[in-house]
């Protein structure tokens, strides 16, 4: 028994050590492959904006559901982008244990659970309890709620595509990540 569990454990130290060291995109980010595409996720995102939903929530919002699901490019991306948007290092730092932070509003504690649970939807039989919910409706209205979800559902599009062809944190986003934020700090001062 003791012998399997250590083949066993050796093998996945071995398999983490050559993701690490073998750190490659298995193709180009797929939207980039296919420029309609790439427009339309961008028509998407825009479409959110003037209706609602305050566009530092939105950045929240892609930073929680790129941590669930795993997408460096994206955490970096968003946490650079709400940085440079003025967002503090303390809520950056604390996104991730929002339910345990004293630094977010109600509003952002609703769109941060609604994002938890649309972004989990396979993992409960009833994955948007009404709780959660009646919660966001009550912090915003039909046009920001409606704003909300498809932030929601835009960034869970964009994390799919990067952590399916294992697109990588750093050099490559980091232009990526310029302009998103230089977009994101004029849409916040409008």
């Amino acid at each position: 028994m003791e012998a399997r569990r250590s083949e066993s454990a050796t093998k996945r130290e071995d398999e983490g050590q050559e993701r690490k060291t073998n750190v490659q995109a298995r193709m180009t980010q797929p939207a980039m492959v296919i420029p309609e595409a790439m427009q339309a996720l961008w028509a998407l995102g825009a479409a959110t904006h003037g209706h609602g939903l305050p566009r530092k929530t939105a950045g929240l919002v892609h930073l929680r559901a790129s941590q669930i699901n795993g997408c460096g490019v994206c955490v970096e991306m968003h946490a650079r982008g709400l940085q440079q948007a003025g967002e503090s290092d303390e809520r950056l730092f604390a996104v991730a244990a929002w339910r345990e932070s004293p630094y977010f509003t109600d509003a952002e504690r609703a769109a941060l659970a609604l994002t938890e649970a649309v972004t989990r939807i396979a993992d409960q039989p009833d994955p948007v309890q009404n709780a959660i919910w009646d919660e966001a409706a009550r912090c915003y209205d039909e046009s920001a709620l409606a704003a909300l979800v498809i932030e929601i559902a835009s960034i869970n599009v964009w994390n799919r595509l990067n952590v399916a062809t294992r697109q990588i944190a750093g050099e490559s986003t980091r232009r990526v990540a310029v302009n998103y934020a230089e977009e994101r700090a004029e849409a916040v001062a409008r």
